[in-house]
C-alpha cells in the first residue's frame, strides 16, 4: 500500500530544508569571513555595490553580505545593482520582485550593449570577454554614481580556478581572478567575498533557499567555449583527487618568482630578497603562507582573454 503524504511530513521537510540552509550559511560566512580579515574586503562604512545579474552565484553573495553584515561588529551598507544589457527577454522584473520582496536597496540599470557585442564578435566566437569589458565599465559608472566603495562581484573559487587556467593556455600569462583588485583609474574596488568558496557549495546553498535563478544563455552563448572546456578539466581532475581544486587555488598565493620565466618578477624579487637580513629575514620565513610574495600584477600586461 502506497504512503500518503501528510501535512506533517511537509512541515518536516521545510523544517529540515531551512536548517540545512542555516547550517551552509553559517560555513559560507565563516569563509567569507577568513578571506575578509587576510584582504580588507569590506571595512567599516563601506557601501558596498553589489552586481546582481540573476544568477545562482550574485544571488548568494547579496544574502549573505546582508547575513554577515548583521555579524560583524562594524557597520557598512549594501546596494543591489542589476545592470539589464538589452538581452532579448530578460527578465527583468522577476529581480525586482525578489529584491523588494526581501527589503534590498537597489537599482535597475539599461545599458544596451548586446547589440555591441552582437556586431563587435566574429561569427562563432564567444561573447563573454568583450560583455564582460563592457559591463565592467558600465559597473564603474554606476558605482561613481551611487557612491559605492566596493563593487562586489559573485565570482567563486571554481571561477577563479578557470580564469587562470584560460589565460595560462589561451593567453600566455599567468593571470585570474584577486578577491581584491584597484581598477587601472585607481577609483574603484572590486572584490570577490567567495572568491575561495567553491561553486558546489554556493550552488547547493542557492537552491536551499529557492532563489529565482535566471540562466546565462539569454545571449545565445555558444555551447563548448573555452571556460567550459577548463570547468570540465578541473572537475575531472577533482574526481581523481578531491584536493585538487584547493590546491590549484593555494597555487595562486604560492607564487615562487626564482622559478617562473620573467625576467622583470625575478628581479623585483631579487631586490626584495637581498634587501632582508637577519632577523627581518627570519621573520619573513616564519611568517604565514603567501605573506610577502610577489603579486602576479606585476606581471607584464598583454592581450586579455579573460576577466579581471
Amino acid at each position: 500500500m502506497a504512503e500518503v503524504s501528510t501535512d506533517a511530513d511537509t512541515d518536516a521537510d521545510t523544517d529540515a530544508a531551512r536548517g540545512e540552509a542555516a547550517r551552509q550559511e553559517r560555513a559560507l560566512l565563516r569563509q567569507i569571513s577568513r578571506l575578509n580579515r587576510a584582504e580588507s574586503l569590506i571595512e567599516p562604512d563601506d557601501r558596498v555595490m553589489v552586481a546582481i545579474s540573476g544568477g545562482k552565484d550574485s544571488w548568494a553573495l547579496l544574502h549573505l553580505l546582508r547575513a554577515y553584515a548583521r555579524r560583524v561588529p562594524f557597520s557598512f551598507s549594501i546596494v543591489a545593482v542589476n545592470l539589464d544589457q538589452g538581452h532579448p527577454g530578460f527578465p527583468v522584473e522577476v529581480l525586482r520582485s525578489h529584491l523588494e520582496r526581501e527589503g534590498f536597496a537597489y537599482h535597475l540599470v539599461r545599458g544596451d550593449t548586446h547589440g555591441v557585442v552582437k556586431a563587435n564578435t566574429p561569427a562563432g566566437k564567444a561573447y563573454c570577454s568583450l560583455c564582460s569589458r563592457l559591463r565592467r565599465g558600465m559597473l564603474y559608472r554606476v558605482a561613481t554614481e551611487l557612491g559605492a566603495t566596493k563593487i562586489a562581484l559573485g565570482h567563486h573559487r571554481d571561477d577563479v580556478i578557470e580564469t587562470f587556467l584560460l589565460n595560462l593556455i589561451y593567453a600566455g600569462q599567468l593571470k585570474a581572478m584577486p578577491a581584491r583588485l584597484r581598477s587601472d583609474s585607481g577609483e574603484h574596488v572590486v572584490i570577490r567575498p567567495l572568491a575561495t568558496t567553491a561553486e558546489s557549495a554556493v550552488a547547493s546553498y542557492a537552491a536551499l533557499r529557492g532563489f529565482p535563478v535566471v540562466p546565462c544563455d539569454l545571449c545565445g552563448s555558444q555551447e563548448n567555449l573555452r571556460r567550459q572546456r577548463m570547468k570540465e578539466l578541473v572537475a575531472s581532475l577533482a574526481r581523481e583527487d578531491a584536493r585538487i581544486p584547493a590546491n590549484m587555488l593555494a597555487a595562486l598565493g604560492n607564487v615562487k618568482p626564482s622559478h617562473l620565466w620573467d625576467a622583470a618578477l625575478r628581479a623585483s624579487a631579487g631586490s626584495a630578497s637581498s634587501a632582508m637580513d637577519g632577523p627581518s629575514k627570519a621573520g619573513a620565513a616564519s611568517s604565514s603562507a603567501g605573506a610577502g610574495l610577489i603579486p602576479l600584477s606585476v606581471l607584464h600586461r598583454r592581450r586579455e582573454t579573460c576577466d579581471e
